[in-house]
């Protein structure tokens, strides 16, 4: 079954990107005592904001797109948070 959306031309899954590099940036400053607390947390969750939403769009119906879409805005209120 052919996508019904192409992740790559989404506008949210760049900014999902942009983020993601934002974010290894901003915690390649952090303590060394952070690498496997708040460190790899964050870097976990910032990627799977831009995976949700390309594994989303290899779903066949809009319905299951927008649950990999609601996984991705959970993510990103857990690095806001």
């Amino acid at each position: 079954m052919a996508s019904r959306h192409n992740f790559r031309k989404l506008g949210i899954w760049k900014l999902g990107i942009s983020l993601s590099k934002d974010i290894y940036t901003i915690t390649a400053t952090f303590p060394k005592s952070e690498t496997y607390g708040l460190t790899n947390q964050l870097q976990r969750a910032v990627v799977s904001i831009p995976s949700n939403i390309s594994e989303g769009t290899a779903r066949g119906t809009d319905k299951h797109f927008i649950q990999f879409l609601e996984a991705a805005l959970g993510s990103a209120y857990e690095i806001e948070s």
